[in-house]
């Protein structure tokens, strides 16, 4: 059997206490194997975004532990996680979070950058990307000169350079038409088919299509999990179903 990229063993998160106590995750497991595309599809405020923050050490669990490749990411310190995020793991965030003083190019080669590639190269990586999305001729343009969907196309291409390992996306495609929204999954896909995982955050049964594995969230819990099936017929289970 395949030995996971991402596991998270059970997982909870608590934010509050007392009577503000808030539980967004109720003992989650889940496995991320090398190669796999899994979606994750949940009502609004069903913990599909704390999910994906825990996984990515964006946020540390209350209770649980959180693996990436098999160390636990409890035992890194602050500096060393931030170098696991930085050269092995790409985020696509709902509000974008690009750099208004940095170029469309700028923001995608970053990253690299501070990990040591060479500008020259890192800029070839960015333009090549910015390319795959169709947005090579607005690689000179500042974030407040491009629409929400170029902004969102940046985002996209800045977390797929480099060598990712694990490509977390919360809603990547939700300002983009519909062919751009099927080129960014073409492109989640190749990376798996080279090796990366990725954890899809969807509400859209067309793009849950796409992955290996649908996973369904609901108050927090982990409610049902099934193959994705070849077309966009994916329904959430109705309340009381799998494992409630």
């Amino acid at each position: 059997m395949t030995a996971a990229l991402l596991e998270l063993c059970s997982v909870s998160k608590t934010y509050g206490a007392g009577p503000a106590c808030v539980r967004a995750l109720h003992g989650v497991d889940l496995q991320v194997c090398a190669g796999e595309l899994v979606a994750v599809m949940g009502p609004s405020g069903s913990g599909k975004s704390t999910l994906l923050t825990i996984a990515g050490s964006l946020e540390e669990p209350t209770e649980g532990q959180v693996f990436f490749e098999g160390t636990p990411l409890s035992g890194l310190s602050p500096n060393a996680r931030a170098r696991l995020r930085r050269r092995h793991i790409g985020y696509v965030f709902q509000d974008f979070n690009l750099l208004a003083g940095l170029t469309a190019v700028e923001n995608i080669s970053m990253p690299l950058e501070l990990d040591g590639v060479r500008a020259r190269q890192a800029r070839a990586e960015g333009l090549r990307a910015l390319e795959e999305l169709g947005m090579a001729d607005r690689a000179s343009a500042f974030p407040d000169e491009l629409s929400g969907g170029m902004r969102q196309r940046v985002a996209i291409a800045r977390a797929l350079v480099g060598e990712r390992r694990l490509l977390l996306a919360d809603e990547p495609t939700g300002a983009l038409d519909t062919d751009t929204s099927e080129g960014v999954m073409r492109l989640i896909r190749s990376a798996c088919r080279q090796g990366a995982g990725a954890v899809l955050v969807t509400h859209e049964a067309q793009l849950a299509s796409w992955a290996d594995r649908v996973v369904f969230v609901r108050d927090g819990r982990i409610v049902d999990t099934s193959a994705a099936p070849d077309g966009p017929e994916v329904l959430l289970p109705s309340p009381g179903e799998s494992g409630r």
